[in-house]
């Protein structure tokens, strides 16, 4: 009887194996599900530069033959687009203010103590529960009342604050040493400037977060402007795309190019904060 003896480079050898296999298995898997994922993006940009004639032809085909601009010069030349547009960033630079409106807010329930904190608190959680769609009424007869319908303003004002958002600052600057703080002002450092100097640096993974979160509420709002602006020449560039598919029914490729001028933004922004983004959500406590 023969007794065989595996030495132990053998047995490392193997398991090296075993999960380099395992790796090329799981990259496959994750390549294979990007694919799929970014596909329809994909096909949105494809089919935003083929000619009309192209695009409807069946069986389709996702690289164009005859690539042309020609849909984008008519979204901005022949058509509102470019208002929209403008319209749009006004609107998101407007949620800008609120940003630091918010940050202020979550760096007072963080790190200040004050009669009703607690109660003011769970004010703003409670926010939360009530849906957009029941404060609507409300909201649009207090903007009449002050003028403000049918105006940029009105449209950004409603989404200048949120209580998700301050929920996030206030969960991330708790972890701001206070021995930091009181050594601001202990050197001579007012309120103000020691949250525009210390707190707000310290940050930056928070704020990079919120600034993605209120670019895309901003970018996307849809319902609200379409209540609130009778106007034509005040629709963002989701009530414009809206009003497109609903005139202009048998262009896909005017259609996708609208499609894309709407959503190429959100993903530069999200590439460029992404970093940030997972770091903030890691550092707020949230997964």
């Amino acid at each position: 009887m023969t007794i065989r003896t595996t030495s132990l480079s053998d047995v490392r050898q193997r398991s090296l194996r075993r999960g380099h296999g395992l790796t090329v298995l799981i990259g496959a898997a994750l390549a294979i599900g990007a694919i799929v994922t970014a596909f329809p993006f994909i096909w949105m940009v494809a089919t935003s530069i083929k000619p009309q004639s192209e695009s409807l032809n069946y069986p389709p085909t996702i690289v164009p033959v005859n690539p042309t601009l020609q849909y984008f010069h008519t979204l901005f030349v022949e058509l509102d687009f470019g208002q929209y547009l403008g319209n749009t960033v006004i609107v998101v630079l407007i949620g800008g203010i609120g940003l630091l409106l918010m940050a202020m807010a979550g760096y007072a329930f963080a790190k200040f103590d004050f009669r009703g904190k607690r109660w003011l608190f769970f004010l703003v959680l409670a926010t939360m529960m009530i849906p957009v769609q029941v404060t609507m009424i409300p909201t649009y007869l207090i903007l009449n009342s002050m003028k403000l319908t049918n105006t940029l303003v009105g449209i950004a004002l409603p989404t200048l604050v949120s209580g998700f958002s301050i929920f996030l600052f206030r969960q991330f600057m708790s972890t701001i040493p206070t021995e930091m703080l009181e050594a601001a002002r202990l050197d001579g450092a007012g309120e103000f400037r020691t949250f525009l100097l210390i707190v707000l640096p310290l940050s930056k993974p928070i704020l990079a977060v919120q600034a993605v979160l209120t670019f895309i509420a901003g970018w996307n709002s849809f319902l609200w402007p379409l209540i609130i602006a009778s106007d034509q020449r005040l629709y963002t560039l989701s009530v414009g795309l809206s009003l497109l598919n609903k005139e202009i029914a048998v262009n896909p490729s005017l259609q996708m190019a609208a499609a894309s001028v709407m959503v190429i933004p959100i993903l530069i922004v999200f590439i460029v904060f992404q970093r940030y983004v997972i770091q903030g959500f890691a550092l707020s406590g949230l997964k």
